[in-house]
């Protein structure tokens, strides 16, 4: 499937990769901070942002569009980020082909699987009936009955979009992310990977726990884990200088 994406810069390519309900979108600012050392792709991943929607939805297929893009795009050399779901399918993409990459960065994810936990945030995006909630907070409004966040309701409303006048569309593809959630919490193969990897994980975040250090640093063998203080799952929206800090460190540019 062909990604859509947003360049910024010149130089060394670092694709990113968002996660789960996100897109391209929720990158911009941190894209734009590296675009002064780097070439950087924000990708919207299928059946998310800009990019087509398609019927399936899992690791493997998401792998093999980021590697389609990447040929497209001749890169070679490559830093490839990825947060959440992102960060999964970039160690996908590592674990089938790392003669591209430079460095592999994740982002609070571990390669392990995980329990439900998106039911009560599917079932708000199912309930909102998209011909009866006519306008944004309208939309809020009913996801409130199943969400009492307003930051994250703020998230996954930010893929609402006006596809006519006067009816809203869901930029992501609601349907086959729904029926494929189970898909996302797979965990990954055990294939090892030998390229230099940074695991960044916040510390009031449970995605990825001290009881994962010893297997993530085993299948990932040139990887270290550093902790973001302060920091839950989205660690780039809440402790930003500290993670441009840490990503500037390990890709070797520090004064970012």
């Amino acid at each position: 499937m062909k990604l859509h994406c947003r360049e910024y810069g010149s130089g060394q390519p670092l694709i990113i990769l968002h996660g789960l309900f996100g897109s391209s979108d929720n990158w911009q600012s941190f894209a734009k901070k590296l675009s002064v050392h780097f070439h950087v792709y924000l990708v919207d991943q299928r059946n998310h942002g800009r990019s087509g929607h398609a019927l399936d939805h899992n690791y493997e297929l998401m792998s093999d569009d980021l590697d389609e893009f990447i040929q497209e795009k001749e890169l070679e050399d490559i830093i490839l980020m990825g947060h959440s779901m992102g960060g999964k399918t970039a160690m996908t993409y590592a674990q089938l082909d790392d003669t591209r990459l430079s460095k592999l960065i994740v982002v609070d994810i571990a390669p392990k699987s995980y329990p439900m936990h998106h039911e009560v945030i599917l079932e708000g995006l199912n309930a909102i009936d998209l011909n009866v909630c006519r306008t944004r907070k309208s939309c809020d409004d009913r996801l409130s009955d199943y969400i009492s966040e307003p930051i994250l309701r703020q998230f996954l409303l930010k893929n609402l979009y006006w596809e006519e006048k006067d009816r809203l569309e869901w930029r992501f593809n609601l349907n086959t992310l729904t029926r494929d959630i189970e898909n996302m919490l797979e965990g990954l193969p055990s294939d090892e990977v030998s390229i230099p990897t940074l695991f960044i994980r916040g510390d009031q975040s449970n995605y990825i726990m001290e009881s994962d250090y010893s297997s993530i640093l085993n299948q990932f063998n040139q990887s270290e884990i550093v902790t973001v203080e302060g920091a839950g799952h989205w660690v780039h929206a809440e402790a930003p200088d500290d993670f441009y800090e840490l990503v500037g460190k390990f890709i070797d540019h520090p004064q970012i």
